[in-house]
């Protein structure tokens, strides 16, 4: 990814007020004797994620180290329960060791203070394996908060019997996609492009990334915080007259009614990232062979992505055995035992943050869903292209959960897509200000 490290994701540390929060409450909780197992008895850890093949990865790790042993519990996907679970343990104060958090999520987990640094342990060596916009997304403050995973650039996968049979072509531009959609539901008057997630507004997060909006930016010791730029406004228009003219669903994303949509010929596409790619196989395997991926469509035609998602591995507050933790956080994230036991589950297509691993990825991954298409060199290209200048705030849940709420009520007519933008927008500045940060509403 061709970001500039100027550009840095500096998410809590954009004013005094935050890195101070940082620095008194982000605590090392580690007790070295305790996550060695010098005693000749293996160190036992808890781990708590939803990502497809975790279990698989576990269970890899468990049968070859001796020295560690890890306890998986599998929980909701963050957004559907799993942050609210990961910050109530942390609060009772029985949280795991090691948890599961995606990019624009960490710094939030970091702002307060339920996260420790694991720079001591996530060493220089380490960090060189690694895509370097991907540790930059995980330091703040000068410190290590989480062991990056996986990059999740934007994709397009679609039925290509189905675009062949109906004359469509495969959309290179949003101008494109649109009269792509329009050929669709021309040929079959049930079937439609795609999905608008009414669930998820990281989906049209990482749309406004692609189109070159920055929701937050740090200057100095204030948070610039702008929601109506031109870009976004531009996302916003588009996926309402989408939606005003019928010519895209709106059902939650990966619920049953999306998947039978998907199962019946109802949906021919989804706009997802690189680890949407496992989520369609596993969840179609009777479609083997009917789906290929392409890159997001852009606004003038050149390749142009966002990032969708992406997870990191971080350290609790009260765990003491960081040491262990994260030496499987990193076995997982930068061996190739690690990626071949998550990818050959044969339900994850995690395209690795560490860059010599993605061959592996590819080789591990069974592409005959997709017709043998190599779909990790569409990701390859599509992660070049990420947009330099998006930088995620200290308040993506309360951003979130807002943006959510509103877009609840857009598919019914209740508020517009703008509307609920604007309402995330006014939640962020509020709740900034709530936290003692300096803000400028850019509107």
């Amino acid at each position: 990814m061709s970001r500039s490290p100027s550009r840095t994701s500096l998410a809590v540390v954009g004013t005094a007020t935050a890195l101070a929060l940082l620095t008194a409450c982000g605590g090392s909780g580690d007790d070295d004797s305790a996550a060695t197992g010098t005693d000749g008895k293996p160190v036992s850890i808890t781990f708590w994620g939803w990502a497809k093949g975790s279990k698989e990865v576990v269970d890899a790790f468990n049968a070859s180290h001796k020295n560690i042993k890890v306890v998986y519990e599998e929980i909701p996907s963050g957004n559907a329960g799993g942050y609210a679970k990961i910050s109530n343990a942390v609060k009772a104060g029985n949280a795991p060791d090691l948890v599961s958090i995606e990019y624009p999520q960490l710094p939030e987990y970091v702002s307060q203070g339920a996260l420790q640094d694991i720079g001591q342990y996530f060493t220089e060596d380490i960090r060189k394996k690694l895509l370097p916009q991907a540790v930059e997304l995980t330091t703040l403050g000068g410190k290590n908060w989480a062991v990056p995973f996986d990059a999740s650039p934007q994709s397009f996968y679609y039925r290509k019997d189905l675009f062949e049979k109906y004359g469509v072509e495969v959309p290179k531009t949003w101008d494109e996609f649109r009269k792509a959609a329009e050929k669709v539901k021309k040929a079959d008057k049930k079937a439609r492009i795609g999905t608008f997630f009414p669930d998820d507004p990281t989906t049209f997060q990482a749309m406004a990334w692609q189109a070159g909006a920055q929701w937050y930016k740090p200057e100095g010791d204030t948070w610039k915080v702008s929601t109506a730029d031109a870009a976004t406004n531009k996302v916003a228009d588009y996926w309402q007259g989408l939606l005003d003219d019928d010519l895209i669903r709106a059902n939650a994303s990966f619920s049953p009614e999306w998947t039978n949509s998907l199962k019946n010929g109802g949906t021919v596409g989804y706009l997802g990232a690189a680890w949407g790619a496992g989520v369609l196989k596993g969840t179609l395997p009777e479609q083997s062979g009917k789906w290929a991926v392409a890159p997001m469509p852009s606004w003038d035609g050149k390749p142009a992505s966002g990032m969708l998602g992406g997870s990191t591995f971080a350290v609790t507050k009260t765990s003491k055995k960081a040491k262990a933790a994260v030496e499987f956080a990193t076995w997982m994230s930068t061996t190739e035992d690690g990626i071949k036991a998550r990818i050959e589950s044969g339900t994850s297509s995690a395209f690795p943050a560490a860059l010599a691993l993605r061959p592996v990825a590819k080789k591990a991954f069974d592409a005959g869903f997709y017709g043998g298409e190599d779909i990790y060199q569409v990701f390859e290209g599509a992660a070049t292209s990420i947009g330099p200048n998006w930088n995620w705030g200290p308040t993506t849940g309360t951003t979130n959960t807002t943006m959510k709420d509103q877009f609840g009520k857009v598919a019914s007519g209740g508020t517009t897509i703008k509307d609920a933008v604007k309402a995330g927008h006014d939640a962020t500045v509020a709740e900034l200000k709530k936290r003692g940060l300096k803000v400028e509403d850019a509107g």
